[in-house]
């Protein structure tokens, strides 16, 4: 008998079929962040990040143009299982001819077709987009759609509605859904003294970006909020008690980002109280370092917490999974394959836990035998299953670091 037969075995005296959770598993689409491989710089000329935003490291062989972050994007994608989708920035515009000539508030569908093509070439689930409220000049005293300038904010309400334009063509274009989530950088370094006014501004700013119309079967629209950012520390405009009233008075999203909250606070635990009122929940997963600092994602206790709380609560198909971290002091290939195979690991992990059994220990209060189940299937072997995983849907197994590297010094270290 082989390692994965002894394996399953195990996890079937539990009741758990490994089968079964390998082809869930199969199906679970991930959205991948494109910016990890070039620190969210973008393409539209918004330079280095700015806003809230900070990319350290100077590792070689970031990409600089369209051209080397789709060679970047495929060689990564390569290595990662499973459904994969592509999370794109507005700022990641491909504006060849119109380059100079049109701003965020004027984006077209045509500037993001390459996406759609590469995207397709790739087989790609689907492609979730972002307006980007960041890196620009209109980004003024670190506010934009909350801004008192009228200019200002009826730049960036233009760029949201377009933005909604663009997310309706991705979506007939993939023949699938896409998320088109709203984070801004706006708030205040010190303390204000008017904290309702420049809400009051974004929320009529939303709703007016909410108004030009879009096709709510394919664009799903999330608010994300955040507890402070660089240079904002005193004061957040979108904070998560103003997004989730917005989100939950206007029928869209609220968007969970785990390295958003108080470190006291844990994302896995707000998963199950949106479900109890959203048909969709979004969530971004990252890795805070006892702040937002979007470190690549690890397969950690909190990681494994989120994915439990999606699969238990039969929610693979509300909860719209996406990555955001962005990591520059390292190899950005290595990067994004660590943190999407920790996601995919975690999402197995959460198949391969007895959730009915403990769920029935938990309502008939013995709470004795569940917390030894849950002890004792820590130690199963899930690794074994994980190794057969990859072998069953033909992804590069532990080794996949050699193609790396082999990948950096062939090219990577040939962008000087």
């Amino acid at each position: 008998m082989n390692r994965y037969d002894q394996a399953k075995e195990m996890f079937a005296s539990y009741g758990v079929d490994a089968d079964k959770a390998m082809k869930a598993l199969a199906g679970i689409p991930v959205s991948v962040h494109c910016w990890q491989g070039d620190d969210v710089v973008g393409f539209d000329g918004g330079g280095a990040a700015s806003g809230g935003i900070q990319t350290t490291g100077n590792y070689p062989g970031r990409a600089r143009t369209p051209e080397e972050l789709m060679e970047d994007i495929r060689f990564a994608f390569s290595l990662i299982p499973g459904k994969k989708r592509l999370n794109l920035h507005a700022s990641y515009a491909i504006l060849g001819a119109d380059a100079g000539k049109v701003d965020r508030d004027a984006y077209r569908p045509e500037h993001f077709a390459p996406w759609v093509k590469f995207a397709k070439e790739i087989g790609l689930d689907g492609i979730d987009f972002n307006p980007t409220y960041f890196s620009h000049p209109m980004v003024r005293d670190g506010l934009t759609l909350s801004s008192p300038v009228e200019e200002v904010r009826k730049f960036w309400i233009r760029h949201g509605q377009a933005c909604l334009k663009i997310a309706e063509y991705f979506a007939t274009e993939m023949n699938s859904h896409c998320l088109v989530n709203i984070w801004i950088p706006d708030g205040l370094k010190d303390v204000p003294a008017d904290r309702l006014g420049p809400r009051l501004r974004l929320k009529d700013a939303l709703d007016e970006i909410l108004s030009v119309g879009y096709d709510k079967s394919k664009v799903y629209v999330a608010v994300e909020s955040k507890v402070f950012g660089i240079g904002v520390e005193s004061y957040t405009v979108g904070n998560n008690e103003f997004y989730q009233n917005y989100a939950a008075t206007r029928g869209i999203c609220c968007l969970l980002d785990n390295g958003h909250y108080h470190p006291t606070e844990t994302v896995s635990d707000k998963i199950p109280s949106l479900l109890a009122f959203y048909d969709k929940v979004a969530l971004h997963v990252t890795r805070p370092v006892r702040w937002d600092s979007d470190h690549v994602v690890l397969l950690e206790d909190e990681l494994k917490e989120i994915c439990k709380e999606i699969v238990r609560n039969d929610a693979t198909d509300k909860v719209m999974i996406g990555l955001d971290y962005f990591d520059a002091s390292i190899n950005r290939i290595s990067a994004w394959v660590v943190g999407a195979r920790n996601m995919q690991k975690a999402l197995l992990y959460a198949l391969l836990q007895p959730n009915a059994k403990m769920k029935a220990l938990q309502d008939c209060a013995n709470f004795t035998e569940q917390m030894v189940v849950q002890e004792e299937c820590k130690m199963l072997p899930y690794g074994d299953i994980w190794t057969e995983y990859l072998k069953k849907y033909r992804f590069a197994g532990d080794d996949w670091f050699k193609e790396v590297a082999a990948y950096e010094k062939k090219v990577l270290k040939e962008r000087k």
